[in-house]
């Protein structure tokens, strides 16, 4: 089965184009967060989205937490997929999608320890997909995404071999180890941010590369 690629942190049009011209299958529009790169106001997410063609997933990486802050923030951007970066706090998925029937819905998964698989399962069952990367929403700064730091794919393959939605594999992916990610966790997409970039700007010969490992 072919990988598909899902480039994050997508600062304009532009980089949008690049990144589909490429063949990636989604890209990641990265709203207001606590920390880490590639933040972007709302009015240019929908901006972005709008432009896109509608087989590409066009990703809204928010950190709201209650379903009614989510829905709200949608509203705004107007994206095909919902990745909600943190934990509910508020409100259930089925809520969730009640009120955005047509929006797909990812969670990520932060890989810190056993526990990880555990919620990982749990969570896989109310969700479209399931997206794990590298952050800790424990730590007082919460760090959600964007780390450039690889995870255990150990624990990633197990979480991959017990749940039956697709799973996308983030955290400190690049041109020189997403292969071996990928014989790793075998993941349905591959999902990358920094890896791509050289001085916070899309990298066109690192994108290339990129590509080439992943399809080769």
């Amino acid at each position: 089965m072919i990988t598909r690629i899902k480039i994050c942190c997508i600062q304009n049009i532009q980089e949008a184009t690049t990144a589909i011209n490429f063949g990636a299958s989604a890209i990641g529009l990265v709203a207001e967060m606590p920390s880490g790169p590639g933040p972007i106001p709302d009015h240019l997410i929908q901006e972005i989205a709008a432009a896109t063609p509608p087989p590409i997933g066009t990703f809204l990486l928010t950190s709201h937490t209650s379903v009614s802050e989510i829905t709200k923030h949608h509203q705004k951007t107007n994206t095909n997929t919902i990745q909600i970066v943190d934990y509910l706090s508020d409100g259930t998925y089925s809520q969730l999608k009640e009120a955005l029937p047509s929006v797909k819905i990812v969670q990520v998964i932060h890989v810190i320890n056993e526990n990880s698989v555990v919620e990982a399962i749990r969570i896989s069952q109310s969700v479209d997909a399931i997206l794990l990367d590298s952050g800790n929403p424990n730590l007082k700064i919460k760090v959600l995404g964007g780390t450039g730091r690889v995870h255990n794919w150990q624990l990633s393959r197990r979480i991959r071999e017990k749940v039956s939605c697709p799973i996308f594999l983030a955290g400190g992916l690049n041109p020189d180890n997403v292969k071996d990610a990928i014989e790793v966790v075998e993941p349905y997409a591959v999902d990358v941010c920094s890896g791509v970039r050289t001085n916070g700007l899309l990298d066109i010969e690192k994108l290339d590369k990129f590509f080439t490992a992943v399809l080769k």
